[in-house]
């Protein structure tokens, strides 16, 4: 396997912090509707939250981890094969650009056609590094 950092490799480190720091505006709207946890927190019943951005929050945020789980494996092959291409770097970037839209259009609220729209763009990325690995690229 490779040492260096390639393209799609960067971009998945950057996908993979920023998914995992997706659930900190939801839990500090937690903290404000429901005050600081004690600690038997866990597993007391959670409310859902009052705050409707907050919902579409947490459901942004399982998305991204849904499609994490499918992007990681495509780009660390690309990587492990040494298979990348300008197109295999284009395609991880905008998969990034594409999950903070996602996230951001989720909690603004836009209508769903623009969120939609987004995740296209990242299904997109995504089933290009699988042609790429698979030739089709």
């Amino acid at each position: 396997m490779s040492t260096t950092m390639t393209p799609e490799l960067y971009w998945l480190v950057w996908t993979t912090l920023m998914t995992g720091m997706l659930w900190m505006p939801y839990i500090v709207n937690r903290v404000m509707e429901l005050g600081p946890p004690p600690m038997s927190w866990y597993p007391r019943p959670d409310p859902p939250p009052r705050a409707a951005w907050a919902a579409r929050a947490v459901k942004a945020h399982l998305n991204a981890v849904e499609n994490l789980a499918i992007f990681a494996p495509l780009a660390l092959a690309v990587h492990a094969t040494n298979s990348g291409t300008r197109i295999t770097a284009a395609a991880s970037m905008i998969y990034f650009f594409a999950r903070l839209a996602h996230f951001t259009i989720g909690i603004g609220g836009l209508p769903i056609p623009f969120r939609t729209a987004v995740f296209l763009v990242g299904f997109a990325a995504q089933m290009t590094l699988a042609a790429s690995l698979l030739g089709a690229l």
